[in-house]
């Protein structure tokens, strides 16, 4: 009988005592911030935080950048065509000057060139349009280094806190156990998912201005059939 009440109050207490420990746990666990996980990642965040702010910086300054190139008039063409066929090349040069985009300047180098064999007018429309997407492309370099190096980075922290866990461990001797453990797999992982986030991020912004440019690529192939064509109506 003693026993069966003895059980009973250890049970009672253990099932008020439950609640508690669940509680602190998750009060520890909420404690757990961004910053404190930032932290723990070490040295190998700043890396890392470089690259995330150069990412970022290059992507808003590229993304305003094509935004700019492709700015279409769509009356651009026509003004030209008009402008040359009435022979007054000196105005759809100004026009040209006056556009200022990636086309304009195709189109205002082949004017520049009227009166010279086609292929030498496609080949120097061809070297500008070049010049156009490389100046375009400036700084993506950046972005693809970003999106491979930063896992890399994650992985080699990661690498490092684990082989400063398992020493962590072994110094302990006797009074070593799992939470020595766990706290520094936790910390060396940080730097895995911080490095992860760098290079999905720069990998998807990469990708996106890639596409765009490649839409202002075909803008300006598209221009320079137009102005081949009209140079081949017969006057």
């Amino acid at each position: 009988m003693f026993q069966e009440q003895f059980v009973d109050t250890l049970n009672s207490a253990a099932s008020a005592f439950t609640p508690v420990m669940q509680d602190q746990a998750a009060q520890m666990v909420q404690e757990l911030s961004v910053w404190d996980l930032t932290m723990r990642g070490g040295l190998i965040m700043i890396p890392l935080a470089i690259l995330s702010v150069i990412s970022i910086y290059i992507f808003v300054e590229r993304y305003i950048a094509i935004s700019r190139a492709r700015k279409e008039d769509s009356s651009f063409m026509e003004r030209i065509r008009d402008y040359i066929k009435d022979g007054e090349i000196e105005s759809a040069r100004n026009l040209c000057n006056r556009t200022d985009t990636p086309y304009s300047r195709l189109i205002l180098k082949g004017i520049s060139r009227i009166g010279r064999p086609m292929n030498d007018v496609l080949v120097a429309i061809e070297n500008t349009g070049n010049i156009e997407i490389a100046n375009l492309e400036k700084g993506l370099s950046w972005l693809a280094t970003a999106a491979a190096g930063g896992p890399m980075i994650g992985f080699l922290g990661t690498v490092i806190g684990m082989v400063d866990a398992f020493y962590n461990l072994a110094s302990a001797g006797t009074s070593a156990n799992i939470a020595v453990l766990a706290d520094g797999i936790y910390a060396a992982l940080v730097t895995t998912v911080a490095g992860l986030v760098v290079g999905i991020i720069a990998l998807f912004a990469y990708n996106y201005l890639v596409a765009r440019i490649n839409k202002v690529m075909n803008n300006l192939e598209a221009k320079t059939m137009e102005f081949m064509d009209l140079l081949n109506e017969p006057a």
